[in-house]
């Protein structure tokens, strides 16, 4: 299955909830790039992951498992899971703020709900899905295009005028978690809620053709910060936290 990347046509922090940053946000989906996620038989030791690239620390497929643990169905997932592992074909960068990880575990999630035949509601699956990160609901939700707000669980489609896209990779790899505390540390007092919210009125069309670069995105700064490195021309958008972006063909 198809396992789709995204960008933010916009990103704008709005408050603070525990450890997590509250966001409104433009979404859209990104349907020419994307990982590849299916499922091997086989004798395996438990759950396992087969990718080619290299995974540092627990993969996010492996929350999404545990998650699904908790909500019920070990059972069903340890028995499928003796003669099946997941093969994971990475095309989506690693710390390109295009949403990999949790469009991988969105699609596990649904891949494991229909071939086990789990009967989850979509409803019931995006609440599991929230506790994984925060753009896991997004994917979820099988929206093109959305509002999203909240630490992510709040998704509103948008009828949209989308414009055709390029996603352009730069060389440097962005840590979503400091790009963030950054944020929080420096730019804080920056919060435009009125901004934000007119934002969220408007087609991506307008937004991108009438705005600067770093007026959509309040952590194209923090991460050029920290990253001196990322360097962005003026036609050019930060998605998430980079360091991925995207212009209009």
């Amino acid at each position: 299955m198809k396992s789709f990347a995204k960008i933010n046509i916009f990103l704008k922090i709005t408050g603070i909830r525990g450890n997590y940053h509250e966001l409104n946000s433009r979404f859209v989906l990104i349907k020419n790039l994307f990982d590849e996620i299916s499922f091997k038989s086989g004798n395996f030791e438990g759950f396992c992951i087969k990718t080619e690239t290299e995974i540092n620390g627990e993969n996010i497929i492996n929350k999404a498992y545990n998650e699904l643990c908790k909500a019920g169905f070990s059972h069903e997932l340890n028995e499928f899971f003796k003669n099946n592992c997941v093969i994971l074909k990475k095309n989506i960068p690693l710390g390109g703020g295009l949403g990999g990880g949790s469009s991988n575990a969105a699609t596990f999630l649904k891949m494991a709900n229909e071939e086990l035949n789990l009967k989850i509601s979509k409803r019931n699956l995006m609440k599991i899905g929230a506790k994984i990160g925060a753009d896991v609901s997004f994917f979820l939700s099988d929206e093109i295009c959305a509002n999203v707000s909240g630490i992510g669980e709040i998704i509103m489609p948008f009828d949209d005028e989308i414009p055709n896209f390029e996603i352009l990779q730069k060389p440097v790899c962005c840590d979503t978690a400091k790009v963030y505390k950054e944020f929080r540390a420096h730019f804080f007092d920056t919060i435009n809620l009125k901004f934000s919210a007119r934002l969220s009125r408007l087609k991506s069309s307008e937004i991108l053709a009438n705005f600067k670069n770093y007026m959509l995105n309040d952590l194209l700064v923090p991460a050029q910060k920290i990253y001196p490195n990322l360097k962005i021309n003026n036609d050019e958008f930060l998605s998430g936290s980079g360091s991925s972006c995207f212009k209009v063909k």
